[in-house]
């Protein structure tokens, strides 16, 4: 199965700032990964191309995409506490916001069966008027809102230790995209509530497991098929999008989940399988520890190759029942209202 690698040396040229997290290292890491997979031969790699406004002004208000490139382009600084740009950041927040679109089209030409993108700035914090939590462009958001545009009906499944609270807004009243994400609570940017279900024609595509720190692998597949499983059945998407968060590796600094990059090999072996080749993309999002980054997207490239590399063994120790049962209940009532 041939696998499509987005990324552009232009990502190593985003500054967000001294010692911060998320810097160029992490792609060096996870283009180290992608050599480790064992899958090299399935692997094209590809250039993206920058997005058009018009994609970006498809997700994000205008005067804040506007006012973001001028921003940038005039020297930049920070835009919150943890958010800084620099006269690099816009073309490499466009690029990473085209590598969806690009991968897409691409795709759709049969040139393969999935993507990854290797991109920075992420996105999946990048709410429709402002930057945050390191987020500039919502990159998955950009790519969804384009699939639905034709028609398309589009699940994300974020397994980022974050909640993806900017996806969560674009689309919470959207009956084409479905949003699911299974995300440490509480954590960083606070939001993520098993009430928080959808309004309007999208009341029930928003889907939240929050967890508990520690949490590992047998409680994500506990959500999959108690919780996430039903929910899917019913959306029938036509389209898969992963927000590959690899921070909920038990290695990360940033964060307190349990999970190993045996996990994450079989997280994406499960969510490629919802819907036909051709129809798959995968994200990078989160993920500050190198040695779990490489790790973490080895195992990923290689499940998208349809390879088992088991470079850690998978997260040890039972499902927390209680959690997930709490979760459901509190979806259910929160449904009915």
């Amino acid at each position: 199965m041939a696998i499509l690698v987005g990324t552009h040396k232009k990502f190593h040229e985003h500054d967000s700032g001294t010692d911060h997290p998320e810097r160029p290292e992490r792609l060096e890491a996870v283009l180290e990964g992608v050599d480790l997979s064992g899958v090299g031969e399935a692997v094209i790699h590809f250039e993206p191309t920058p997005a058009k406004m018009e994609d970006l002004y498809r997700v994000h208000d205008k005067n804040y995409i506007d006012a973001l490139r001028r921003f940038c382009l005039m020297g930049g600084g920070r835009l919150d506490p943890d958010t800084s740009v620099s006269v690099a950041s816009w073309d490499a927040a466009i690029l990473a916001a085209g590598a969806g679109l690009d991968a897409i089209r691409r795709l759709g030409d049969n040139e393969a069966d999935s993507a990854f993108l290797a991109v920075r700035p992420p996105g999946h914090h990048a709410v429709i008027d402002r930057a945050m939590g390191f987020c500039l462009i919502n990159n998955v958001a950009v790519a969804a809102a384009s699939l639905a545009s034709q028609g398309e009906r589009v699940l994300i499944f974020d397994y980022d230790a974050h909640h993806g609270n900017g996806t969560q807004d674009i689309f919470y009243s959207s009956k084409d995209v479905m949003y699911a994400s299974v995300h440490q609570y509480p954590l960083y940017p606070g939001s993520g509530r098993a009430s928080e279900v959808g309004v309007g024609e999208g009341l029930g595509t928003t889907i939240n497991i929050p967890v508990p720190e520690g949490t590992t692998g047998a409680t994500y597949f506990g959500a999959i098929e108690q919780i996430l499983m039903p929910a899917i059945e019913k959306f029938s998407p036509t389209w898969v999008i992963a927000s590959s968060g690899f921070d909920s590796h038990i290695g990360d600094p940033l964060c307190d989940l349990g999970l190993t990059s045996s996990d994450f090999g079989s997280l994406i072996t499960w969510l490629f399988s919802l819907v036909p080749g051709g129809r798959r993309l995968a994200f990078l999002e989160g993920g500050y520890d190198l040695d779990a980054l490489r790790l973490s997207t080895a195992e990923t490239i290689a499940a998208m190759g349809g390879e088992t590399l088991h470079l850690e063994r998978a997260s040890e120790g039972g499902a927390l029942v209680g959690v997930l049962n709490a979760i459901r209940e509190q979806r259910a009532r929160s449904l009915e209202l």
